[in-house]
Order: structure tokens, then sequence, then C-alpha cells
């Protein structure tokens, strides 16, 4: 009977068949101790001489890393066995041979691990790191479908920018024209919120940053809701629900990927909304508090944001930058024509901002304006001025990095773990 090693508990005293990989082996004496994958967990298989006969015992005993096989056993508890189980093989058959497997269990340097990254994915770090993924992103379309939100799909293929023009990657489009891969589906979604209310769309977005630190990808994939008649506290609450739903859900799903990453999930628990919130003004002056050389009217920097979330045990919001450092779409504050109703949410522990967001700009004439002043081109936009001119309403929305999140939520070093194939400034292989 061929069963899953994520299902094996169901199975004890049975005898069962795994399909997998050897990732492991090692011998003592008269028994063979071989740990075998399958893509849903790790077992290991004890093979005793006794058991088997000395033909396959010996076959057995030159199997190489990563050899594909099936494992033919009965199941037995043991409280010793990582997951609680065991199986006792009775045999084995081969079905694809590995010779001289090149990510051995000695430390192999970063960048020789990225450059055999279709192999790197295989080891158990990183497909703990791929479950957690897999969680945080099922956690974000259950969160979003379950509140009415329509899931809208967006284009990769742009005719112009969304964050401005110097991140852009352009892509010859047929004979004479140039198209852009997208940096954020908002544009679009901003016309889907129009027509259904509340929706959101989830895909690959691309960034021609010439960036090499460790929260930075040229590709990466991003959550992005919009919602129509919502101000800047609409989209804060949102921002704090989906936060503490989906660390909730891996808490509740992924204990024993976090137990294996030796992530302590004692800050992960502290996630509760509501998140601390305090304005740019305050931040600046938080930072200066500390120490922190930073000039007022200027973005926040990772060491700014890293010396900010040393102060909160959990996610907090940076609201109203100036305008001169967000994008022409943020509607300024009534109150403060030269702060953007908009937010930052940074997780704690140093991870930086996660989500970016706030209220869009619904008026017409100083959208045109915006426009104008940072040089972009109108007729691209004519189809965006469109929601403007037909019905326009206060709305706002944010997008939340899938990869920044997973990055926190695992504690890791750097954000090119959190993808199975990470784009970099200087990476593009495999």
């Amino acid at each position: 009977m061929r069963v899953y090693i994520a299902d094996i508990a169901e199975y004890d005293g049975q005898d069962v068949t795994i399909h997998g990989w050897l990732h492991n082996r090692r011998s003592s004496g008269k028994l063979h101790f071989l740990i075998v994958r399958d893509g849903t967990g790790f077992i290991q298989a004890v093979m005793s001489k006794a058991a088997v006969g000395d033909e396959i015992f010996t076959r057995a005993d030159h199997l190489g890393q990563e050899t594909s096989l099936s494992v033919t056993g009965t199941v037995r508890a043991d409280t010793r066995a990582k997951g609680g189980y065991e199986i006792d093989a009775t045999s084995f058959e081969v079905h694809g041979e590995s010779h001289d497997y090149p990510i051995t269990p000695k430390e192999h340097g970063v960048d020789y691990l990225l450059d055999r990254r279709h192999l790197w994915i295989r080891t158990e770090r990183q497909t703990a790191i791929l479950r957690v993924r897999h969680e945080v992103i099922s956690a974000v379309r259950d969160f979003f479908n379950n509140r009415g939100f329509i899931l809208c799909d967006t284009p990769i293929f742009t005719p112009a920018a969304c964050e401005g023009t110097t991140t852009l990657f352009p892509v010859q489009y047929f004979e004479d024209t140039t198209a852009y891969l997208t940096q954020s589906g908002q544009l679009y979604n901003e016309a889907n919120a129009m027509a259904l209310g509340k929706v959101y769309c989830f895909g690959p977005t691309f960034r021609a940053e010439k960036s090499k630190t460790r929260r930075h990808l040229t590709e990466f994939w991003m959550v992005e809701p919009e919602v129509a008649y919502a101000g800047l506290n609409d989209i804060i609450e949102l921002a704090e629900g989906l936060i503490t739903s989906v660390v909730a859900r891996v808490l509740d799903k992924r204990k024993a990927e976090l137990q294996l990453l030796e992530r302590d999930t004692a800050m992960l628990e502290r996630v509760t909304a509501p998140f601390p919130r305090l304005t740019y003004d305050e931040a600046t002056k938080m930072l200066r508090d500390k120490g922190q050389p930073f000039e007022h009217g200027t973005d926040l920097g990772g060491t700014d944001e890293t010396v900010l979330s040393e102060q909160f045990d959990r996610p907090f919001c940076v609201t109203h930058y100036p305008g001169s450092v967000k994008a022409f779409y943020m509607k300024p504050d009534p109150q403060q024509p030269d702060k953007a109703l908009c937010v930052d949410v940074l997780a704690p522990e140093g991870y930086g901002e996660i989500i970016g967001g706030g209220q869009r700009l619904d008026d017409l004439d100083l959208l045109l304006k915006r426009i104008k002043e940072h040089d972009l081109p109108q007729d691209a936009f004519e189809w965006y001025l469109d929601l403007r001119r037909y019905g326009t309403v206060p709305h706002g929305g944010f997008g939340m990095g899938i990869e920044r999140c997973v990055s926190w939520i695992c504690k890791l070093e750097h954000v090119r773990e959190t993808i199975p194939y990470p784009r970099m400034l200087y990476r593009l292989y495999p």
C-alpha cells in the first residue's frame, strides 16, 4: 500500500510502501539506516540484514544520496524518531540511481548552493521554508476570500510605470512597442475595485533596483487588496487583520517547520492587533533620540527601519510620510497637504517594511498635476484618469510582499531562501 510520509501515523503496525528519494544513509554492523524523503516529509527506514537477507542488504549498502527508490516495510511507533515513527524495511526498489550528488551533508558556500538551487531545495531546511511560504499564501487567499474580496488578475505587461520609471524592466512588445514588466498590479486593481468593490490581485512583480541587500529580489510575489469607499484607517485595519491572520495560521499549521528552523515563536505569538502606530515625524524624532543620523524629508532606509523595529515587539505602522517621497497616486492629507495619507507596516526584529499602502488620490485635477510633476506620460494613464472622470470615490489599498513576510516569520538571514528560484542583481541562474 503506497502512503505518504505525512500520513504515516495513520498506518502504525501496517505494511506500507514509500516512494521517494534517499536523503541520507548510514550503517551500523548488520543494520542500515535509510533516511527517505517523499516531498511530504522525512522518515527513517531501518533495514536489518537478518530480516531482508544478504542480497538485499548488500544492494542497499551501495545506494547513493538522492537515489530515487521505493521502500516497503512495517510502520513502527518510536518516540525517539523524528516524527514519532520509523519503518522496519523488508524490501526496496531503485528507480533512478544517483552518483556523486553535489550537495552533501558538509558545509557549502551560499554561491555554490545558489548555483545548484534546483537541488538545494531538496534539503530539509529549504523544504520547511517553502512549506511555510505555501501556508502564508494559502492564509492570504483564505483571508480575502472569506471577507468577500474578489480575486482579479492584473497584467504583467504594462505600458507605463506605477512606482517610478527608474526601476522598470523594459520588454520588446512586437515590432515597435516597448512594454514593461509590472511593478505592481495596483493601478489596474483600482479599476477593478470600481467594478467589484473589494478586490485583490496576487502575482509576480518586478523591480529593476540595483540593490544587493538581504531584503531585495528583482522578482517577487505580492498580494494587493484594493477597496472602494475606504480611508486610511480602513486600510490600516485591513493590514493588521491580514498579518495577524497569516501569523496565527502558520503558528497553528506549521509548528514542525518553525521548530526545524529553530524559530523562537514567542515573538510571533505577540502579533495581535491593533499594532502600534506612529507618524513619520514621530519616527524621525525616535531615530534622532537613538542617535541615528536621519534627514527629515527623506524616505526611511533599511538601517532606519531596523532601529525603529528594535523599539517594538510586534509589527508597527508608520503613517503620513512626506508626499515628496511617495508615489504620484498617494492622496495628500487635507489637514497637512505636504503629508500623504499612507502607511508602511514594518516587521519587528529588523525585518523592515512588509506592507506599503494608503489612500489613493481621487481628485482628477490634482492627479493630472501629480502626473506632470513626476514627468510621466499622460497618454499612458488616460484609462487610469477615467476612474476619476466617471464616478470617483475615496479608495485605498496596499501591497504585501510574500517573500519579506516569509523571511520575517521564519527569521531568515536573507530573503533569497523564501522563493524557489531567486532573481537578484547578479543571479539569473538556474
